[in-house]
C-alpha cells in the first residue's frame, strides 16, 4: 500500500489502531520498552467510554526518547514545531505527524502530575503494565489501576470542562465497582502523583485513611490555573528571573512562527497570514485580559512568600469546581 493509499483509505480511528501496531513494532525492533496510554486501549479495558481518538500516545523511558523518535523519523514521521518559550509547562512529550497518515503520534517521556523523577517513574509504571490485543498485535498498556490514575490526572488538568467531569465520574464509578482504590492509591504514591490526584483520590478512600497529601508542584498549579488565552505565557513571565522578563515580553508580543505552527502545522506563514494570526491572537488576549489580570495577582501573591521561604509550594484545591468527594 502506498502512502497516498493510506491517506485515502484510512479513517482516523483506523489510522490510530494501525499507528499503535506501527509504534509497537518500531519499539520491539529497537529493543525499547514502551507502553500505550489513553486512546482505544483504555476503552477496551473498560476505563473510558468509547470515543474517537485522534492520536497514538506511547510512553518510553527518557533515555530512549531520541532512539524512538529516530526510529519513527526513518519511517517518514516528523516532529511538530513547538513554542520555544513555553516555560510554564515543561515538556513532557514530543508530537510527530506524517503527511500521509490521518493521526499524530505523541511520544511521552514523563506525565504531568507525576512528580517522581522521570526515569524512576517510568520503571514503576512499566512494572505495572499488561498485554492487550490491539489491531492484530499484542501491545503493552497500563494495568487498570495505573490506567485509571493516568486518565484521572489527564482529566483533572481541565476539570472545568463537562467532558472531563464526565470522565472523572466514570472513572470513580469504575474504581468503586471494581475495588481498584487501594491499587490506584499505591500507583499514585509510587509515581509521586498524590498531590495532583488528590481531588479524585480523596473521594475514593475510606474516611479514616491515613494519607499525607503533599503540596502540588508549581508546574501542576500552573497547568490548573492557566485557562485563559495567553495566561500560560504571562505566568511564565511572572515566575521568570528578572533578566529574562524583557525577552519573554517581546516574545509574547511578537511570537516566532513556531508558536503559530505548534497549534496548526498548516498555518499560513505568508506576511498576510501572520498578520491575521497576530491580530486574532491579540483579540483573544484582550478579551480575556480582565480574568488574566486577576489570575496574575493571585500568582504574584503566592510567589512572594516562596521567594522568602524557599521551596514551599502554594496549596491548590479545585474547590467548588471539583471538591474532594461531593463533585465526583
Amino acid at each position: 500500500m502506498t502512502g497516498s493509499d493510506i491517506r485515502t483509505r484510512l479513517s482516523t480511528p483506523e489510522g490510530v489502531l494501525l499507528g499503535h501496531a506501527l509504534v509497537s513494532r518500531v519499539a520491539d525492533r529497537l529493543g525499547i520498552r514502551a507502553f500505550f496510554i489513553k486512546g482505544p486501549a483504555s476503552a477496551v479495558q473498560g476505563l473510558r467510554l468509547p470515543k474517537t481518538s485522534r492520536d497514538v500516545d506511547v510512553f518510553v523511558a527518557p533515555h530512549n526518547l531520541e532512539k524512538m523518535l529516530q526510529g519513527l523519523r526513518e519511517r517518514g514521521w516528523r516532529e511538530r514545531p513547538v513554542d520555544p518559550e513555553n516555560r510554564a509547562f515543561p515538556k513532557h512529550s514530543v508530537t510527530l505527524h506524517h503527511p500521509e497518515w490521518p493521526c499524530c503520534i505523541d511520544v511521552h517521556f514523563r506525565f504531568p502530575g507525576m512528580e517522581t523523577p522521570a526515569a524512576e517513574c517510568f520503571d514503576v509504571m512499566f512494572a505495572n503494565t499488561e498485554t492487550l490485543d490491539l489491531a492484530g498485535q499484542k501491545v503493552r498498556v497500563p494495568s487498570k489501576a495505573l490506567g485509571i490514575l493516568i486518565l484521572a490526572l489527564h482529566a483533572l488538568r481541565s476539570a472545568q470542562l463537562p467532558a472531563c467531569r464526565q470522565e472523572l465520574e466514570f472513572l470513580a464509578q469504575v474504581t468503586r465497582c471494581q475495588s481498584h482504590a487501594p491499587a490506584v492509591l499505591e500507583s499514585a504514591t509510587a509515581t509521586g502523583s498524590l498531590a495532583a490526584g488528590r481531588p479524585f483520590l480523596e473521594a475514593l478512600l475510606p474516611k479514616d485513611a491515613a494519607v499525607e497529601w503533599p503540596q502540588p508542584s508549581r508546574e501542576w498549579h500552573n497547568r490548573l490555573v492557566a485557562k485563559e488565552p495567553g495566561s500560560a505565557h504571562l505566568i511564565a513571565i511572572v515566575q521568570a528571573p528578572w533578566q529574562d522578563k524583557p525577552r519573554m515580553l517581546w516574545h509574547g508580543a511578537f511570537p516566532p512562527q513556531e508558536a503559530f505552527l505548534s497549534a496548526n502545522i498548516y498555518a499560513d506563514m505568508s506576511l498576510r497570514g501572520r498578520f491575521l494570526q497576530h491580530r486574532a491572537r491579540w483579540a483573544r488576549f484582550l478579551r480575556s485580559a480582565p480574568r488574566s489580570s486577576r489570575l496574575l495577582c493571585g500568582i504574584a501573591r503566592t510567589e512572594r512568600p516562596k521567594a522568602s521561604q524557599g521551596v514551599r509550594q502554594p496549596r491548590f484545591t479545585c474547590g467548588k469546581l471539583l471538591s474532594p468527594a461531593r463533585d465526583l
